[in-house]
């Protein structure tokens, strides 16, 4: 790579798809266009010191735009701007138009929080959308709490926490894993697990689950190996021919970020083929699919709550806008969508609460709605800032896309400290 231009390199090329979104038209509003809210008076809702004026509200976008996790975290940032982009167009937030901010947090965890803070202490924003990995939200969550910050959270996570400061727009553990787990061992009759991670807490969290579910939960059932590998891993070979030697009847997977190109072609070189075994993922969306191309990973199951091809007119509506804005040959995976939903909640949210003050904010998510949600309907708890949301499992196309091959019927409540399973 370090002979090529510096244009032609990944991350050179996600963050030029950035800045030609940020020159984009707006795409169409999904909700019909509304009347402006209501111009109330500036120190009627602002009374903390944010960076409102008459006309105005500035918010942040703090995302891996640079280093392994880019590839997983460009999309988030897309469906961001296309959200803001499209509330804007229906006539802002409380009268005001909204300014973004963007900072790179370059796929290092001390660099979220000091980004954190400089949005936060000198930018006065009203509210962030970042956040990818676990690690980057613990790094950031003191400083939001500190500062008295509003964070929407969009990624599939292990649960275990609760913040005032911090809306999970993602699903917590139990919502995606335990539904997954009971799904392939009853329409697989898989008994043997073989558990493999980036190493790092979501991973670790979630695997901890996944084998208390598995050993605990399901008949005869068993983990019979578990592997974690740093962020940026790229030699999964070791790891391979154990699994291959063990003969689960399910590969579990929650490898993120570029790791994951490695790891699915050297699965496929070494002769395991998904029509044969059994994998199942908790972190391959149709964006990191990009990278891994769908030859390596046809086949693969992956639990999610959203996948592109679900068929809905939200969903419908939220693709072509998502394309008109960032180019047609560009993918949506589940974090992209609960990115989106990110700032469609918050505006919502402030339009209950009359205020941007973000102790206000707090207190009247409980119960929001956002009936026009891409996966079908969300509604925020009422004690928890988690979402009620439906689990599904998807198999893995050779364009890249997934077959919607399970839905849980009802919305599965979230329960970040489930009982038995910490």
């Amino acid at each position: 790579m370090a002979d090529q231009p510096t244009d032609a390199t990944p991350n050179s090329i996600m963050r030029r798809r950035i800045l030609q979104g940020m020159a984009a038209l707006p795409a169409a509003a999904l909700l019909p266009r509304a009347a402006r809210a209501a111009n109330l008076p500036t120190a009627t809702v602002n009374t903390s010191g944010l960076a409102v004026t008459d006309d105005t509200v500035t918010c942040g976008v703090l995302h891996s735009l640079t280093g392994t996790m880019a590839l997983s975290e460009t999309g988030a940032t897309e469906a961001e701007k296309l959200a803001v982009a499209q509330i804007n167009e229906a006539g802002g937030v409380l009268g005001r138009q909204i300014k973004l901010i963007q900072e790179d947090g370059a796929s290092d965890w001390p660099t979220f929080a000091e980004k954190a803070r400089k949005l936060l202490a000198s930018d006065h924003c009203a509210a962030v959308f970042g956040c990818w990995t676990s690690a980057s939200r613990k790094a950031v969550l003191p400083v939001f709490e500190q500062l008295n910050g509003m964070l929407y959270y969009p990624t599939f996570y292990e649960g275990l926490e609760q913040s005032k400061n911090v809306i999970y727009t993602g699903q917590e553990a139990t919502q995606q894993i335990l539904a997954g787990l009971n799904w392939v061992n009853k329409e697989k009759g898989a008994k043997t697990f073989y558990l493999i991670g980036s190493d790092y807490i979501w991973p670790r969290t979630s695997n901890k689950i996944a084998r208390k579910h598995i050993e605990g939960h399901l008949t005869d059932c068993k983990v019979v190996g578990e592997d974690y590998f740093p962020l940026g891993s790229t030699q999964f070979n070791s790891v391979i021919n154990k699994i291959k030697l063990s003969k689960p009847d399910v590969i579990y997977a929650d490898v993120v970020g570029g790791s994951n190109v490695a790891f699915y072609k050297q699965m496929k070189a070494a002769g395991i083929h998904f029509d044969k075994q059994t994998l199942m993922t908790i972190s391959v969306t149709e964006d990191e699919i990009v990278g891994i191309g769908g030859e390596n990973i046809v086949g693969a199951y992956a639990c999610m709550k959203y996948f592109q091809s679900l068929d809905n007119p939200n969903n419908k509506a939220f693709v072509a806008a998502f394309k008109k804005m960032w180019g047609e040959k560009t993918v949506i995976g589940d974090v992209t969508q609960a990115a989106y939903l990110g700032p469609w909640l918050w505006k919502l949210t402030c339009e209950k609460a009359g205020s941007f003050d973000v102790d206000k904010i707090s207190a009247a998510s409980n119960g929001v709605v956002f009936d026009k949600a891409p996966e079908g309907y969300v509604r925020i708890h009422d004690k928890n800032h988690h979402l009620w949301s439906r689990t599904r499992v998807g198999r893995a196309r050779l364009d890249g896309q997934f077959d919607v091959v399970y839905e849980t019927p009802e919305l599965i409540e979230p329960n970040p400290f489930p009982a038995g399973y910490q």
